[in-house]
């Protein structure tokens, strides 16, 4: 078998070539937060294992705690990455503090004459590392359906990593263990966990992770471009042809309930707001009614923003009169001296095999009523052909308490 010298020179070249094909082949073209966080952690092997070369020198005493402490930071760099698919940002502490601490360790445990220095600390910490990477890709794939083929393929993606990262994890487990128990000279440890081992076994995995991570980065950029193409940029709703689609689906899948309802809102003299208070307090009124809609609605309707200051919701499970003062409500607050503006709202009601589009536009038209009526209030539209329960009845006010 090669020594280890060997061993790590050509892991770190290996490594080198990789990081540069996956960089401008994968990086470069889809700019995913996946594939940044894998050539961070390719850079950072490559460095630790270029450390790792002047073991027996007499820069040992800080090459070594740095190849240490490296290497470590490359495992928390997979764990970001892991952690990036399920859109979960990874702060700087978070992703230094193992790394800190592999350091402080190393560099106390006599590095110049021991090549092991904080090695116990060191495997640990690799080991927990790799396993935090694995619960966040099991998680990830809890949450992934069988879908079609295109998701069905990125599924067996993440389940291949997730293999492959416990199999790593498990090993620098053992490792540790093997260290703790034995030590590092011992025949056992250098047979099946020693330096030639390790290098050999990283070696090849780099090599199947990297192909791995290129297509979950290719599957991450067209996730994002997804959300950019249904979603509102600044509320996070969905915006209007993503909501029409849903919402059409909706009605058309079987039963709708008596009182399911279109509901569209508008903010009663936006404009004076963003002309006199500026742009700013205008997005965080917007905004604050978009929070509004999703904590009372949640999973009982659909919400999505038409545009400008007007908002849309499906909403079913509960009459619609009562949602919307609910939304007000909340919007506002208890305080008749809200700064946030009022709302008008138009109401149309919808039944399976409805038109969407139709029903929208009865909507809208009940909006105007409201305004016309004083703002502040929701209307009912009457729909031709059908007698609604409140077509003889005066506009409802939103939240009574308030004044138009």
């Amino acid at each position: 078998m090669l020594d280890t010298l060997t061993l790590r020179v050509a892991f770190g070249l290996v490594a080198v070539c990789v990081l540069t094909l996956f960089y401008g082949v994968t990086y470069r073209s889809t700019r995913s937060a996946y594939s940044g966080w894998w050539c961070a952690s390719l850079a950072s092997f490559v460095v630790s294992a270029s450390l790792f070369l002047f073991n027996g020198t007499p820069v040992q005493v800080v090459a070594n705690p740095l190849g240490n402490t490296t290497g470590v930071l490359g495992a928390a760099c997979v764990w970001a990455g892991a952690c990036s698919l399920r859109e979960r940002r990874v702060r700087a502490w978070q992703l230094l503090v193992a790394p800190a601490v592999v350091l402080v360790v190393s560099l106390a445990d006599e590095p110049r004459t021991d090549i092991w220095s904080g090695g116990a600390v060191y495997l640990a910490a690799m080991a927990a590392l790799l396993g935090a990477s694995v619960r966040e890709l099991g998680l990830l794939l809890r949450g992934l359906g069988s879908g079609d083929a295109p998701r069905a393929q990125y599924r067996f993606v993440v389940l291949s990593m997730a293999l492959v990262s416990a199999v790593i994890a498990v090993f620098y487990l053992a490792r540790t263990a093997v260290f703790v128990a034995v030590g590092p000279e011992h025949p056992f440890f250098e047979a099946f966990f020693g330096g030639q081992v390790t290098t050999l076994l990283m070696m090849v995995l780099l090599v199947v992770v990297t192909f791995s991570m290129s297509a979950l980065s290719h599957e991450q950029q067209t996730s994002e471009l997804r959300v950019q193409a249904t979603r509102d940029g600044l509320t996070g709703l969905l915006n209007r042809a993503e909501f029409l689609r849903e919402a059409q689906r909706e009605i058309d899948r079987g039963p709708v309930r008596a009182d399911a309802a279109v509901v569209v809102a508008d903010l009663d003299r936006f404009k004076s707001i963003n002309d006199g208070l500026g742009h700013a307090a205008g997005d965080r009124a917007l905004t604050a009614f978009a929070d509004a809609c999703q904590v009372v609605v949640g999973l009982r309707g659909i919400i999505g923003r038409l545009g400008g200051d007007e908002f849309v919701l499906l909403v079913r499970g509960s009459p619609a009169e009562a949602v919307v003062d609910a939304i007000a409500r909340y919007y506002r607050g208890e305080d008749p001296a809200s700064p946030m503006p009022t709302v008008s709202f138009g109401i149309a009601s919808v039944a399976a095999g409805d038109d969407l589009a139709l029903a929208l536009e009865h909507a809208d038209e009940a909006l105007y009523e409201a305004k016309a009526a004083g703002r502040a209030r929701a209307v009912r539209a009457v729909r031709a052909g059908r007698r609604d329960d409140r077509d003889d009845r005066p506009p409802l006010p939103v939240d009574g308490r308030r004044s138009a």
